[in-house]
C-alpha cells in the first residue's frame, strides 16, 4: 500500500463520534477520528514497513502518524527522524505515545530521552518522560542505569506540581513505570509516589483521570506482575 491508499483507507474508517472524542481530548481538527482498533487492521495487512511509515508520519494527519508509529522499524529509525518526529507530533497522543514508543525501541530512547525531558517544549518533554517509562518497562533491569533512574525519580519528587500540565501527567506515568518493572527501585518508587500526593492536571473537557501511583504499583504488586517485562512499547 502507498502512502496514499493507507490515507483513503483512514478517511474511509473515519467517525465523527470519534474526532469528537479525540478533539475532546486536545487533537487538531485535521484528525480524521479513526478508533486504534481499525488502524490496527491495516497494520495486519501492512505489518511493518518502515518507508510507508515515514510517509505518513509526514502526512501530518494524527491518525496517519499514530499508524506510522504501530508499522515503523524502530531500530531502523535514525536520530535525526526521531528528533523530526518528536517535533511535528501532532498532539498529546502521538507525542505521549507513538513518539516515546518508537524511541524507547530504537538504538537511540535513552539518549534522546535525556535530552527530550529537558526541553522547555511541552510535547517534547513529554515524549522524553514518555521514552524513559517505554525503557523501564522493555529493558532488563540489567540493561538499565538504575541510578540514572533513581535521580529522575528524585527529579520527579521536586518538580512534578510546578511542571507544565502533560509533563506532570507523564512524570507521575513514570513513577508508576519504575514501580511496576523495575523491582530493585520499586521502594523507592513508592516513596516519591506517596510524598507527591495527588497529581493534578487538567484533562479537558473527559472523564480520564490521573492515575493514582501508589495505588496502582500497589495493585500490580497484589497480581504478582511487578518486573514483568513488555514485549513491545507499542500497542
Amino acid at each position: 500500500m502507498t502512502a496514499a491508499d493507507v490515507l483513503t483507507e483512514l478517511s474511509r474508517m473515519a467517525s465523527d463520534t470519534y474526532k469528537r472524542i479525540f478533539l475532546n481530548h486536545g487533537a487538531p481538527d485535521s484528525t480524521l477520528g479513526v478508533k486504534v482498533e481499525d488502524m490496527k487492521k491495516i497494520q495486519k495487512k501492512v505489518k511493518t514497513d518502515h518507508a510507508l511509515a515515514l510517509a505518513l508520519y509526514d502526512s501530518d494527519i494524527p491518525d496517519a502518524q499514530y499508524l506510522a508509529g504501530l508499522i515503523a522499524d524502530p531500530p531502523k529509525m535514525t536520530k535525526a527522524q526521531l528528533q523530526k518526529w518528536a517535533k511535528t507530533a501532532t498532539w498529546g497522543m502521538i507525542s505521549e505515545y507513538t513518539v516515546a514508543w518508537v524511541a524507547a525501541e530504537s538504538r537511540f530512547g535513552a539518549e534522546l530521552a535525556r535530552d527530550w525531558i529537558d526541553s522547555k517544549k511541552e510535547p517534547i518533554a513529554v515524549s522524553g518522560w514518555g521514552t524513559f517509562s517505554s525503557l523501564a518497562g522493555l529493558k532488563p533491569d540489567t540493561e538499565l542505569d538504575l541510578a540514572e533512574l533513581e535521580k529522575l525519580l528524585a527529579r520527579v519528587q521536586k518538580e512534578i506540581h510546578a511542571a507544565p500540565n502533560r509533563v506532570r501527567y507523564v512524570m507521575n506515568g513514570f513513577v508508576i513505570a519504575v514501580g511496576c518493572f523495575v523491582p530493585p527501585l520499586a521502594p523507592k518508587a513508592k516513596a516519591v509516589a506517596k510524598a507527591t500526593g495527588k497529581v493534578e492536571v487538567d484533562m479537558g473537557e473527559t472523564a480520564c483521570k490521573v492515575p493514582d501511583a501508589l495505588q496502582y504499583i500497589a495493585k500490580v504488586e497484589k497480581a504478582g506482575r511487578q518486573g514483568k517485562k513488555r514485549k513491545s512499547a507499542r500497542c
